[in-house]
């Protein structure tokens, strides 16, 4: 897990972060959560990783995009796969 210089996650150092996603259901919550510990991750290793079915995944991705709490690029190992981080 990443860490800023005062030990704290990424999540926890950004108050203004923390207020968006306080107001996102919790498998958003959940799917930044992973992010935040292991990313960039494409949707699949999201379901994987946080054991939500592909569908809410893709939801919640879409709720953290919209509140611009999350971005996406294409993979360097697959061109046909996007990759999701967080943009803390």
């Amino acid at each position: 897990m990443s860490t800023s210089a005062t030990g704290q996650s990424p999540i926890q150092a950004n108050d203004e972060f923390r207020e968006q996603l306080r107001e996102l259901p919790p498998s958003a919550k959940l799917v930044a959560k992973v992010l935040e510990t292991e990313e960039p991750l494409s949707q699949g290793q999201l379901a994987e990783e946080s054991l939500l079915p592909d569908r809410t995944v893709r939801y919640a991705l879409n709720r953290l995009s919209e509140a611009d709490l999350v971005d996406s690029r294409y993979s360097f190992q697959d061109a046909r796969k996007q990759v999701y981080y967080l943009e803390v």
